[in-house]
Order: structure tokens, then C-alpha cells, then sequence
């Protein structure tokens, strides 16, 4: 359908009938305290037509020792997922959550991932956004459907696991982005993993401030100043992690806003690097 990474809520009101996009909320909680509490709040109101994937069980496998907190989902039943919900290679998939686009960075990145043929967008400044702004919303759940079927051609140019990594990082030309908060990218705090600090080299661009201060997604201009100070134009390279390979998927997409095609996920994050013991750490600024 042409359209963008991001799109406005008012082209998705416009297109709340279209057939051929298909809505997905991602709302959750990371974090544990309330694993189901997206599924919830999708129970008692959604967008309308609009089906609910989970992070955990839908978007992730199941925590091994090795791959981090929210290891990519198997393939098959990513695949069975995708068809259940409607989208084929002719739907264009609108994500939207009510954490500033994290969640629904990671469908849009597994898209990407999958070689979705379709396209796929972020909804621009999420749910309670779409409420304030008087927009419908319903209980209404959409029935399964047996209609389509989704065919992951899997597009290994956009990852990157940890042997890979080991080797890339050494080279000069790669630029490796954290994408977390300042204070646990320095070591000074770590509230979820066992481990503090960060991969050696890596320098830090917190996914928040692809936002603006209203909550929308910042302008791919913006989005340029924010990645060529950390000298993402004179890379080769770029990859970007975060603590289990969630947070760092709304920096790819404004790494792509900004015209930068060299981009590349490292899927199990800090999580992953940390569960091999012999992977040297660092704290502090780079």
C-alpha cells in the first residue's frame, strides 16, 4: 500500500473498514509484575477489528540459557500466528501499543524479518492517544481466521547472534548502539538482568528519544541528528541491542527513518551477552 514506518491515527481511522490492513495491538507490561495485563486491557477495549499478539507467547520462544530474555519466536508458529490473525503477503499490518511504540516495533521488526511482502507500519503515538482523540473503540474481538497463510522468507541480513557479533565488533567501521537507559548502559543500575553494564565498544542512544516530548515519533531529520553524532555515517555497519532485543527495535526503525539501510538487530541483547561468561563487560561512557 505504500505506506511508511510510521502512520498517523487519523490514516488509520480512515481505513478501519480497508480489508486489506490488518491491526494488531501489542500492549504489554514488561517486567513481570503483570504479565497478562496487555491481554486485559485489550479485553476491555481495542481498536476496532483489531487483533491482540503477546510478547511472551507470541512474539518470543521460551527462555533457554543462551538467547536472551525474548528469544526470537520459532518460525512455524510465528507463521501459524500471522496466518491465524489474517495476514498473507497482500495485508499491510498496522502495530500499535501503549508503551511508545516498543512493542509494536517488535511485530514490525519481525516482519521485516520475515520478508512480509506487505508492509508493514507503527501507529503512530498509541492507544490512549487514539482514546483522547475521541476515535472508536470497542470489546469486540475479530474470529480467527483459515483464510490465510503466512510464508516467513526469513531475511538474515537484518540480525546478528552473538559469533557473529564477537567478530564484527572489533572492526572499526562498526557502530554498536545500546539502545537503554543512560544509568543501566553505564553500569550504575541493572533492575532486570543479573549482570550491569554494557558490550564493550557500544555507545548509547536511548529508544525513548526517538520520541518527542508529546509522545510522537520524532522526524526522520531528527532522527539523523540523533545517529550521525555517534557516527552512524561513517559506518559500514550498524547494530543495536538492548536487554533482550525488544527496546532496540523502535531505534531500528528510526535508524530507518533516517535513511540509514545498514542496520542490523543483535537479537538476544545484553541478555544473551551476559549468559556467556567469558564475554568481557564494560561500565562508564565509551
Amino acid at each position: 500500500m505504500g505506506q511508511g514506518n510510521i502512520v498517523s491515527m487519523e490514516w488509520v481511522h480512515t481505513h478501519l473498514e480497508d480489508s486489506n490492513v490488518i491491526l494488531v495491538d501489542c500492549r504489554f507490561i514488561m517486567g513481570g509484575a503483570a504479565p497478562d495485563l496487555g491481554r486485559q486491557q485489550y479485553d476491555a477495549s481495542h481498536l476496532p477489528g483489531a487483533y491482540y499478539v503477546d510478547l511472551d507467547r507470541d512474539l518470543s520462544s521460551s527462555i533457554h540459557e543462551h538467547g536472551g530474555r525474548h528469544p526470537l519466536p520459532h518460525m512455524d508458529t510465528l507463521a501459524a500466528k500471522f496466518s491465524s490473525i489474517g495476514i498473507d503477503g497482500s495485508k499491510h499490518v498496522v502495530a500499535y501499543d501503549d508503551q511508545g511504540g516498543m512493542m509494536a516495533s517488535r511485530l514490525w521488526w519481525l516482519l521485516q524479518y520475515t520478508g512480509h511482502a506487505g508492509g508493514a507500519s507503527i501507529m503512530n503515538e498509541g492507544y490512549s492517544a487514539w482514546v483522547q482523540r475521541g476515535y472508536p473503540t470497542t470489546i469486540e474481538k475479530p474470529e480467527p481466521t483459515s483464510s490465510a497463510t503466512y510464508v516467513p522468507q526469513i531475511d538474515n541480513h537484518i540480525v546478528i547472534h552473538i559469533d557473529e557479533l564477537r567478530q564484527e565488533m572489533t572492526k572499526s567501521d562498526v557502530l554498536l548502539i545500546d539502545s537503554r537507559e543512560a544509568p543501566r548502559y553505564r553500569g550504575e543500575v541493572e533492575p532486570i538482568d543479573p549482570v550491569a553494564g554494557h558490550i564493550p565498544g557500544a555507545v548509547n542512544a536511548f529508544w525513548k528519544e526517538a520520541l518527542n516530548e508529546q509522545g510522537a515519533w520524532r522526524s526522520a531529520e531528527e532522527q539523523k541528528d540523533r545517529f550521525a553524532g555517534l557516527g552512524a555515517d561513517q559506518a559500514e555497519s550498524i547494530i543495536v541491542y538492548c536487554g533482550s532485543g525488544v527496546s532496540a527495535c523502535p531505534n531500528v526503525i528510526a535508524l530507518q527513518e533516517a535513511g540509514y539501510r545498514n542496520v542490523r538487530l543483535y537479537a538476544g541483547s545484553w541478555s544473551d551477552w551476559i549468559s556467556y561468561s567469558e564475554n568481557p563487560i564494560a561500565t562508564g561512557e565509551e
